[in-house]
Parts: structure tokens; sequence; C-alpha cells
């Protein structure tokens, strides 16, 4: 993959370059264990398709958006029915450090400072 503005997650991530732990993959999505996790169990999730931010979904994206929600859905049952709760966020402007829209999903002890 090498679009305009992709960074870690496209550039990295899903062509395979780095080594990381899946955690569920289909056609429109992939979920891997954080590779510096900041709780005790965090799993990132994010859409194949280069989108930069929650912020530039469009319309077209309605499909991939529903995918994406019901695969955090997915994991945060996981988690909840494992660990008894759980967190899921996205960040957008200067908190959004990596320009590829991602959801972390997280619980447990937090491993690192925020």
């Amino acid at each position: 993959m090498t679009e305009t503005g992709c960074d870690f997650y496209c550039g990295k991530i899903l062509r395979g370059v780095e080594d990381i732990r899946v955690y569920w993959e289909n056609e429109q999505v992939f979920a891997f264990h954080h590779t510096n996790p900041l709780w005790e169990h965090h799993v990132v999730l994010l859409p194949k398709k280069h989108i930069e931010s929650l912020l530039t979904l469009e319309e077209a994206d309605n499909d991939l958006l529903l995918e994406l929600l019901a695969t955090a859905k997915r994991i945060a049952a996981d988690f909840t029915g494992r660990y008894g709760a759980c967190r899921i966020y996205t960040n957008v402007g200067e908190y959004q450090s990596s320009k590829h829209l991602h959801w972390h999903i997280g619980c447990g002890k937090q491993l690192r400072p925020y």
C-alpha cells in the first residue's frame, strides 16, 4: 500500500513489514495486538482502506464503518466477557499520532503513561 499520507499502520502493519500478533482480520478490517501496549490487553482496529481519520469518513464508507463497529463490538464483547470491562476510543486532530483511522480497545492494568 503506497497511498499518500499513509504512515505506520498502512505503511508497515497492513503491508506485513512489522511482526505482529493478529487478533482478527477479514477483507475490510484488521485488528492486532498493539506493539507497544498501553494496557495489559490492548488491540488496535483499523480499516484496510486508507482513511485519514474519523473526520474524513465519507458516505461511501458507510459499509466499512459498519464493519469496523461490528468488529469493535466483537472485540469489546470478548474483552468484557474475559476481563469484565474495556475501553474503546479513537483520536482526531493533534491527538491522532498515526494519520490512518484506528480504534484502540483495551483493558487491564495500565502499563505506561497515557
